[in-house]
């Protein structure tokens, strides 16, 4: 089976994030990649929103987190009983699988229980008198596994426990050895020895099976319905049959009731600590429904993940989708600083000082001599121009200009207009459900040294709708800050016009001693010709905060 890669971006991830997302996943699909598709790590924002609906391009497949499930890893197809099958069939099923623990289900395909080959040999094997010449097993399997007939008695399927004796001595001391037994408990296997048949019937034993095919003369037998004594006949000589008649006894006699139990939604993680720590070779995985979905053990650990990531847009991860720790990373395409974890194998990390990851994508399909569709160039393109401000940002570079013009004439649209269009359409906290929705829509975790910090940022045509949310602004910024422990929680608001930024802040209020851009009001700071949260905002902060 192709293992699936994902594509991802961000967490709350900008129209970059997700359009090099469908924009790379696209081009390894059309290089003969299988198993790719494109995958974001949160919602759309409102900008992102409005160009997929423009271009009629479907968002990609929201991933909440990609932490291992169980079900990535356990076999769906386990080897289960029902409870009423012979210890003989039981134990060709461990033999031909090779398991060590089979799990037996009801009608329902819901567990019951457990049974392991460890502790089936110990009560198998375990010594004691009674657990020598007992047999629970009803008369049924009894004769199914002996290959056995009936001549005297019928079939039953309630389970009896039965003391077996082996007729292999004269009459006289056969009848004292059985003697202090209940006779309807009393399970008698012989040969070819006709006195020790009378004896059995006489004393109205439950059962007589006669081995080695012998024949039982008709008169016996007829004493034998009399008394109510039931007589089997069996084609094996009597070691065999003794062996086989223990072999019936059906599993419901050695499952343990008691196991562990995992759904297949619970994170791998939780399987790893019930198998180390509980003590049981296996742990039973169930579906939503409470049926069995499979059988796991410590060996199901090493089972590779069926998927792996490639990560656009960022490098680092607190940035990246929860759970990419424990995911195999092929690849790396972004246009950040480096903040990567390390691998375990050589990938492909690509990073360049741009100002778009799309930038970066859209190079590679013109080295790899691939033409983007018309949708997927003029995707490429508004991720561009959403990341540079229609090319104003500091951040701009020459081939960010470049690979502007080269994709403006493939996607058909001229780039300026197109730019105007994607930030007149959402600009502002207006395009968001509420104020604290448009922080958090694009809010980025930092770190320097021990401060940790988070800025987010809105783009906006004029500072009047933001100078009448300040407040709530504020509010929502210290929300976000309890709620993340951090030192200082920061928003831009970003005039994509007067190419300058309000910086509202919460937190570290010793900030305004070295901010080094004035202060307009407590907390905050008027940056004129700040536009890059990656360029010029993180930056500066990284360097005053050093200072503090």
């Amino acid at each position: 089976m192709t293992k699936q890669i994902y594509v991802i971006g961000h967490k709350n991830p900008d129209t970059d994030s997700i359009a090099s997302a469908i924009a790379y996943a696209e081009l390894k699909k059309q290089l003969g990649q299988d198993g790719v598709s494109a995958a974001m790590a949160g919602t759309p924002n409102p900008q992102t929103r409005y160009i997929l609906e423009r271009l009629g391009i479907e968002a990609p497949l929201y991933l909440a987190d990609v932490h291992p499930k169980v079900r990535d890893i356990i076999n769906r197809r386990p080897v289960t009983a029902k409870a009423d099958m012979p210890l003989k069939d039981a134990l060709e099923l461990f033999h031909r699988h090779s398991i060590r623990v089979l799990a037996v289900t009801d009608d329902e395909d819901v567990p019951l229980g457990v049974v392991s080959l460890l502790k089936l040999s110990e009560k198998y094997l375990v010594a004691g008198t009674d657990r020598r010449r007992g047999v629970d097993t009803s008369l049924r399997s009894l004769a199914a596994c002996l290959d056995g007939s009936f001549l005297a008695g019928d079939p039953s399927d309630e389970v009896e426990h039965l003391h077996l004796f082996i007729g292999a001595m004269r009459e006289e001391l056969f009848t004292s050895r059985i003697d202090g037994y209940d006779p309807a408990s009393l399970l008698i296997m012989t040969g070819d020895r006709p006195s020790i048949h009378l004896a059995a019937i006489e004393k109205n034993v439950r059962l007589l099976v006669v081995t080695g095919g012998m024949a039982v003369s008709s008169n016996l037998l007829e004493r034998a319905g009399q008394a109510g004594v039931t007589v089997i006949s069996t084609p094996h000589d009597t070691a065999t049959a003794t062996w086989l008649a223990r072999l019936s006894m059906p599993l419901s006699c050695f499952v343990e009731p008691h196991f562990e139990k995992i759904g297949v939604s619970e994170p791998v993680e939780h399987l790893r600590l019930k198998l180390l720590h509980s003590g049981e070779p296996a742990v039973i995985v169930v579906e939503e429904d409470g049926s069995i979905a499979g059988v796991a053990t410590k060996s199901s650990l090493l089972s590779p993940v069926p998927y792996s990531l490639i990560l656009v847009d960022h490098n680092e991860l607190a940035q990246a989708v929860p759970g990419a720790d424990a995911v195999e990373i092929l690849e790396v395409i972004d246009h950040h600083k480096l903040g990567n974890p390390p691998t375990n194998q050589p990938i492909t990390f690509m990073v360049a000082p741009v100002g778009s990851t799309c930038t970066v994508v859209a190079s590679l399909y013109r080295e790899r001599g691939v033409e983007p569709e018309q949708r997927i160039a003029a995707l490429l393109l508004a991720g561009i121009l959403s990341d540079t401000v229609i090319l104003k940002s500091p951040t701009t570079t020459a081939r960010d200009r470049e690979m502007t013009a080269w994709l403006e004439t493939r996607a058909g649209l001229d780039h300026a207009e197109f730019g105007r269009d994607i930030f007149s359409s959402c600009s502002g906290f207006s395009a968001y459900g509420t104020p604290e929705e448009a922080i958090r829509a694009d809010f980025k975790h930092f770190s320097a040294a021990d401060t940790l910090f988070g800025v987010g940022q809105v783009e906006v045509v004029g500072f009047d709708e933001f100078h009448d949310l300040k407040d709530v602004l504020r509010e929502a910024l210290k929300r976000i800050r309890r709620e993340h422990r951090l030192h200082l929680a920061g928003l831009m608001v970003t005039d994509i016009y007067t190419e300058s930024t309000l910086f509202l802040v919460e937190g570290k209020n010793e900030l305004a001693h070295v901010m080094g851009y004035p202060q307009v009001e407590p907390q905050l700071y008027e940056l004129k010709g700040v536009m890059s949260r990656k360029k010029q905002m993180v930056p500066h902060l990284l360097k005053v905060l050093g200072a503090l």
